[in-house]
């Protein structure tokens, strides 16, 4: 019972984490319907942006969020204004191509940079797990859950309460009724990829000192955060949340009992059994 109650608990803690990356991809693709394949390497940047900022300055990886997050921001807004706002007229097949190459370009351009070695962040802290009711919990990990929460609260405040939120959130919907009711829907699909992009490398930030980092780790990232979004039903922030705490749960449970090994491969049966029997998601609203 106790391996059980650890794995569950690990599980949870590792999927809210991924459901900070499938939410950026969710919230774009539901206000642009761009499916971003250079999503991963955000987080990747996000990553990096961590580990740099650490081994270059000090910084605790955690406290340098209130740096990358912005940073990655406005990456994000001058990525669309320049390169993708051209393109997107020619479809989503166009995009898809696109960002496909912006993702090799972006892992390439690391890989010129930093190499492809292994790296890891090493925090003071992290020697000495939490024990909670039994169950150890890895401080940098717990920290990163708590912190993704709070960010995941945010962003449902901000797209529930504000009128730039309501605005987002009515794009979403239906684009041509919110123009008809004179909201700017340029400037909204500039703010969203940008807060796409920003929770991206948030969510590499809250990641890095919990896996290694080396330039192509964006092209595992960005299978996960597809599962994320197919299970919750692209385009639902709910089903995000809701599928990236299920993809961790199955995966640390698959490798306690089945095998470390085969972690990945559960979370894709998982991913193929909701596509044969709910294919619009867990929270998707089937036809």
């Amino acid at each position: 019972m106790e391996i059980f109650a650890q794995s569950v608990t690990s599980g949870v803690l590792t999927g809210v984490l991924y459901a900070m990356i499938g939410i950026g991809l969710t919230v774009v693709f539901g206000v642009m319907r761009i499916i971003n394949l250079a999503h991963g390497e955000m987080v990747m940047l996000g990553m990096f942006g961590a580990f740099w900022g650490q081994a270059l300055w000090h910084l605790d990886p955690f406290v340098s969020l209130l740096l990358w997050a912005p940073l990655m921001f406005v990456a994000g807004t001058l990525l669309y204004r320049l390169l993708l706002r051209k393109i997107l007229p020619g479809g989503e097949l166009n995009t898809l191509l696109y960002t496909a190459g912006l993702s090799l370009l972006v892992a390439n351009l690391a890989l010129f940079l930093w190499s492809g070695d292994y790296r890891t962040i090493s925090l003071s802290y992290g020697a000495s797990p939490l024990r909670v009711l039994g169950v150890s919990v890895s401080v940098p990990l717990a920290l990163a859950f708590g912190l993704a929460l709070a960010l995941t609260a945010g962003l449902w405040l901000f797209l529930a309460r504000t009128d730039l939120g309501r605005a987002i959130r009515a794009t979403s919907q239906n684009g041509e009724a919110a123009l008809l009711m004179g909201i700017d829907v340029e400037k909204v699909a500039v703010i969203t990829f940008g807060m796409g992009t920003a929770l991206a490398g948030a969510a590499g930030v809250l990641l890095a000192p919990s896996l290694y980092l080396y330039p192509t780790v964006g092209e595992l990232l960005i299978v996960k955060c597809f599962v994320v979004v197919v299970l919750g039903g692209l385009g639902s922030v709910p089903g995000a949340i809701a599928g990236g705490v299920l993809l961790g749960v199955v995966e640390s449970l698959g490798a306690v009992y089945v095998s470390s090994a085969y972690k990945d491969g559960i979370g894709f049966v998982l991913f193929l059994l909701v596509l044969l029997y709910r294919p619009a998601g867990l929270f998707g609203v089937g036809k």
